[in-house]
């Protein structure tokens, strides 16, 4: 009763000063909206990143040749010689990458080119939208065939399908038999901004055989550490070099992203909370301010009766509301920004259950312990000094 008592009392002090209560619950009300947008976007972030990498199977791996360890592949032999050596891959596809610039009428794009083989579609989990993918004959006898990202054929088509058209890379003429489906981005790169060719006419246009990497589709995901292991220790075999390969897994990647991301969501938190206690200390001094102009009532309260853990309580209750409802008007605002926020960068998830719960908790916890000094300062005032002062 005394609780509920100190919570009416409480609530029709702070109603009757209805602007200064809420410049106080500003600081809260900041603290805990940056807390949980923070959170919530860097979550909302996070579960886009991982669905395009697990969109490319757990059973992906990369095998990149270190050249400073004097590691150079070259197609075909290198990637024949990968997968005979290496049992626990079950495909593999080269990948010869190169800057080049695209021409269709008078539309000129800069992009990237990728020389690969048939393989390469299933093992990065590419799908098509309109036409078909490379296949062994257009290896075999050099094709001047592409298919095009999506990115590069809103550059060189406008809204207008690129299908059966003739672009020109680096002056070579392609016909375009196909369009890829939008993948989007991942780690700043854009992995729908690309043409694919034949690894072989890729070749003749970059003027090289070397592979910048080679991707490798593991038997099964329980065995990629295992071919992860494998692969590395025959390419530094190979070229008598520790290192000679950075290879790694989808599994890999991924456990790395969620590290580095739950560190930098903590990050950001911590540094929003620095705002709790901006907002803490604002109530502590609001708090003071109040026992100094509510001295004479203090007084007649204690000179009829009431005792100091009724007085202490009545203080602590008001800092705590104070706390609580900043806390919820923050938590109201941060989880309409983070969805919006969210939303507008085409991400999916919404606000963070924890990141409320955690926030509001930690609000009234700090609503609490700054409010403990004034309520303690106002239940150990002597009742004959408190009317004399009032």
């Amino acid at each position: 009763m005394m609780i509920l008592e100190s919570m009416r009392m409480a609530w029709r002090s702070l109603m009757m000063g209805k602007l200064r209560a809420f410049l106080t619950m500003l600081g809260i009300i900041i603290g805990v909206g940056a807390v949980i947008a923070l959170i919530s976007i860097g979550q909302a972030a996070t579960g886009s990143v991982t669905s395009q990498i697990q969109a490319l199977g757990s059973n992906l791996i990369t095998v990149t040749p270190m050249r400073s360890a004097g590691a150079v592949l070259y197609y075909p032999q290198d990637v024949a010689w990968l997968k005979q050596v290496v049992p626990q891959i079950s495909a593999d596809a080269p990948l010869m990458t190169g800057q080049v610039t695209s021409d269709y009428g008078s539309q000129s794009y800069a992009t990237t080119l990728m020389g690969t083989s048939p393989a390469s579609l299933q093992i990065q989990g590419r799908k098509l939208a309109a036409g078909r993918y490379i296949i062994a004959s257009d290896v075999t006898y050099r094709r001047a065939v592409a298919v095009i990202g999506p990115t590069v054929e809103q550059q060189l088509f406008g809204v207008t399908s690129g299908l059966g058209k003739t672009i020109y890379v680096n002056g070579t003429p392609l016909a375009v038999i196909g369009v890829l489906q939008s993948a989007g981005g991942s780690f700043g790169a854009n992995a729908d901004d690309v043409i694919l060719t034949p690894v072989t006419t890729a070749e003749e246009i970059l003027g090289t055989n070397q592979v910048s990497s080679i991707i490798a589709e593991a038997r099964s995901s329980d065995i990629a550490p295992l071919a992860v292991a494998q692969i590395e220790a025959v390419m530094d075999a190979r070229f008598a070099s520790q290192n000679a390969a950075v290879v790694v897994s989808q599994d890999q990647i991924l456990s790395a992203l969620s590290t580095i991301t739950n560190t930098l969501t903590l990050m950001l938190g911590g540094i929003a909370g620095i705002s709790l206690l901006v907002g803490g200390i604002g109530i502590m001094n609001i708090m003071l301010v109040t026992v100094a102009e509510r001295t004479r009532e203090i007084g007649l309260r204690k000179a009829i009766g009431a005792r100091r853990g009724a007085i202490l309580t009545q203080f602590l209750v008001e800092s705590g509301i104070l706390s609580l409802v900043g806390g919820a008007i923050g938590a109201l605002l941060g989880g309409l920004g983070a969805t919006i926020m969210a939303r507008a960068l085409g991400w999916s998830g919404g606000v963070a259950t924890n990141s409320i719960v955690l926030a509001l908790g930690f609000s009234l916890v700090v609503g609490i312990v700054f409010g403990m000094w004034p309520a303690m300062r106002a239940s150990r005032l002597d009742p004959i000094e408190a009317l004399r002062q009032g």
